[in-house]
């Protein structure tokens, strides 16, 4: 009988080991369960996070748009510089060689385009020689023994103007400097 007993009492430990008790079962159930306070908090923050990720969509898209507008003429804008280039040297040899009505009268249509193009955010970047180099704006093309003291790591000739659109640049001005 011994034996029985002992088969008995092995039956009876598995059930001892799981706890069925209902009283603690509800009590871990309230602890878990949000109050109508906590979920209100929980919906006033999301709705807050989500209208601030949508200003933030708001804000994002008006700058983008207003980005694409400012800089769709930048390709024509670009290409427009060759001829105001052009009309520079075709100015400069006038000068040397021409007659005085004909620069007047290319100075003129070279001013008029150049005024289009400033109404349209074009803008010359202004470089003179002595000014420090500045690699946001020149391009240095080559360098030279600084003909004085003064000019080494400066710029010391500019060959060809740079351009900005609104703020961004468009050409570096390709400039000589001396070492």
């Amino acid at each position: 009988m011994s034996e029985n007993k002992d088969i008995h009492e092995e039956k009876l430990n598995p059930q001892e080991e799981v706890n069925n008790d209902p009283i603690e079962d509800t009590a871990s159930d309230v602890t878990t369960q949000p109050s109508s306070e906590d979920l209100l908090a929980e919906e006033k923050d999301r709705y807050i996070r989500l209208f601030a990720e949508f200003e933030n969509y708001k804000k994002r898209t008006t700058k983008e748009k207003m980005e694409f507008f400012q800089y769709a003429n930048q390709d024509m804008m670009i290409s427009m510089l060759d001829v105001l280039d052009d009309f520079e040297r075709a100015i400069k040899e006038i000068a040397k060689n021409g007659n005085e009505e004909d620069l007047k009268g290319v100075e003129l249509i070279y001013n008029k385009f150049k005024n289009k193009l400033n109404d349209k955010g074009l803008k010359p970047i202004s470089v003179n020689a002595g000014d420090d180099f500045n690699v946001d704006f020149h391009e240095a093309i080559t360098q030279i023994p600084a003909p004085s003291e003064d000019l080494k790591g400066k710029i010391v000739d500019v060959i060809e103007t740079g351009y900005q659109l609104s703020d961004k640049v468009i050409r570096f001005a390709k400039v000589v400097t001396g070492n």
